[in-house]
């Protein structure tokens, strides 16, 4: 099991699908910002149109990595039905292309891992196979009750927010527990169409989201070429 000591920084990413583009270059600024560990919280296919790729390099990058709903998706244990249409249509052009031995690293994933200071789910810590999306404090709230660490990671909603027990929002404050969502490295959906991810200082005892611009010209044209919905081309612009 990997390690959390006291004094580290630990750079949590979540949401690639498939961005190849936006992982390489969110590697990239991690790389300058000289962090000591890097965890993933899945959804590292879906939408996008270089699934091999990046599950490639979060195998090679990434201490640790939890599944997320599109991986499930990707080795048929989460039904077609679950996605959006243009979701739907992208998971149908993933799972031809994936290959075995990537397939069964997603089939060895864990929904969830706790380990010293830091819980990390993809989308909550509570039943992490429900997918339920963490949007307003009632759900927060039971969130808190679902884990005993000070830092939970999720993503999923691709919303970067740090939230407080006491209900604060993007307030870090020391002695306090924390439920951090690093937002996405590949579809960015607040509006702003940078890659993001989250930032842990276990010495300062600090929480930072990190904004990036990457390609998204470059990342735009490559799911146009594979010939996957054009809106999810469209989309990485807007950040919607």
């Amino acid at each position: 099991m990997t390690q959390v000591t006291h004094c580290m920084r630990i750079a949590v990413i979540s949401d690639i699908h498939s961005n190849f583009h936006a992982l390489e270059r969110t590697f990239e600024v991690i790389d300058q910002l000289a962090v000591d560990q890097v965890f993933c919280l899945g959804d590292i296919v879906g939408y996008g149109p270089a699934p091999n790729e990046c599950i490639a390099l979060v195998r090679e990058r990434c201490a640790v990595t939890v599944r997320g709903n599109h991986d499930s998706g990707a080795i048929d244990e989460l039904p077609l039905d679950h996605f959006n249409s243009y979701g739907e249509s992208a998971m149908r052009w993933t799972r031809k292309q994936l290959t075995e031995e990537n397939a069964a690293f997603l089939r060895n994933l864990p929904f969830l891992h706790v380990q010293d200071s830091i819980t990390l789910a993809h989308a909550a810590p509570l039943n992490p196979q429900s997918w339920r999306y963490i949007f307003a404090w009632p759900d927060a709230q039971r969130c808190f009750a679902a884990f005993s660490t000070p830092y939970c990671f999720i993503g999923h909603t691709h919303v970067p927010v740090v939230v407080g027990e006491n209900g604060s929002v993007n307030r870090f404050q020391p002695g306090i527990r924390f439920l951090i969502n690093v937002g996405s490295v590949g579809q960015a959906r607040d509006g702003n169409p940078k890659a993001s991810f989250g930032l842990l200082d276990t010495g300062k005892k600090t929480v930072d989201i990190v904004r990036l611009e990457y390609d998204i010209e470059g990342a735009a044209q490559a799911i146009l070429k594979a010939n996957l919905p054009d809106y999810l081309a469209h989309r990485l612009f807007m950040g919607i």
